[in-house]
């Protein structure tokens, strides 16, 4: 079936929209306000929407959606290949309007509830970097007056109240008061933290394929709960293989005259995601007595940081076939190409 194609670049309060009338050939580009948005397309006949896949793009395509419309989300990268002029709304709508007809893997339109969960992992980072940050600042002020502490959450929070009590016979008690409370605030990011944490873990017990992928060594709560969220419809993707491609977990290919070299990973796709699947895989390496035969093999060939991130592919690759298929995870099971 062939859509009229619609070029949107959306904004807070006037919407670019760009398209073909087929029956006269004139091309429209206007602006539209955002109360008269979606009844611009209420009335009209069903039609493929593009729009970049940024901040509000999921909610106006559920909109769409609703109305009938068929909707392609795509990363501002690859619309950025069609605007080849100036930067402004009215190029940008004509961008997306190219960039919509062409063959390629769109953003999955998230549900309300989907990113419900990926603004707990929003905060919770936001929150873990202020930590990181305050905890940072206090090791940097107190080694200003001889007081070293090791790296690490552990050895600081081991440290710090005999710190605290040696600097506090030398120093004014208007900076010890100050270095407490700001201690004080790093206890409560912690709690802040674990509040969404427990927030998590509640939605996982309702989830069942939050908890299908959660018995994957190196797939805990925070991956598991962040992967179902991103990733929407698992078939949307062809093999794990894509799905891992789509994170940025394969290597990257440079290549001309028929020769093609393989590089570091792309690094393309979510990086929130991509780092988590990292850190399981190393602490899979790290914990697991048996990580398995064929990544003990490699870890004598290759670099530990190469190990660990074909480990990565491996979860994600996992991760896809337990969802796409719906069926528990089998530790020993070895999977069968169709006849």
């Amino acid at each position: 079936m062939n859509l009229t194609p619609v070029g949107i670049d959306i904004a807070k309060s006037v919407f670019q929209v760009h398209y073909v009338v087929e029956e006269t050939g004139e091309i429209v580009n206007k602006p539209i306000k955002r109360g008269q948005f979606l009844e611009h397309f209420a009335n009209r006949a069903t039609c493929l929407i593009g729009m970049e896949a940024c901040s509000g793009a999921h909610h106006w395509a559920r909109q769409f959606e609703r109305m009938g419309h068929r909707v392609k989300l795509m990363p501002a990268e690859f619309v950025k290949a069609f605007n080849i002029r100036n930067k402004n709304d009215a190029a940008d709508a004509r961008a997306i309007w190219l960039a919509v007809q062409q063959p390629a893997k769109p953003v999955a339109v998230k549900t309300e509830m989907q990113q419900a969960m990926l603004a707990l992992h929003r905060m919770r980072g936001q929150l873990v970097a202020f930590r990181t940050m305050q905890i940072n600042g206090l090791r940097g002020l107190l080694a200003e007056y001889g007081e070293v502490m090791g790296r690490g959450r552990v050895a600081i929070t081991k440290a710090i109240p005999q710190v605290l009590g040696r600097v506090a016979e030398r120093l004014p008690a208007v900076l010890i008061d100050t270095l407490r409370e700001q201690w004080d605030r790093v206890m409560e990011l912690d709690e802040q933290i674990a509040r969404i944490e427990r927030r998590m873990r509640e939605w996982k017990k309702d989830d069942r394929a939050v908890k299908a992928i959660s018995e994957i060594p190196g797939v805990g709560l925070l991956t598991a709960t962040a992967a179902v969220a991103m990733i929407g419809d698992a078939k949307a993707f062809k093999s794990g293989r894509e799905f891992a491609a789509w994170i940025g977990l394969v290597p990257k290919q440079i290549g001309s005259g028929g020769k093609v070299n393989l590089h570091g990973i792309s690094k393309r796709g979510d990086r929130y995601l991509r780092t988590l699947l990292i850190h399981g895989a190393r602490s899979v390496l790290s914990n697991t007595k048996e990580p398995g035969t064929w990544i003990l093999e490699l870890k004598k060939r290759r670099p530990l940081n190469v190990a660990i991130v074909a480990l990565a592919n491996k979860l994600a690759r996992t991760i896809w076939a337990v969802l796409a298929h719906d069926q528990p995870y089998q530790r020993n099971h070895i999977s069968v190409k169709p006849s």
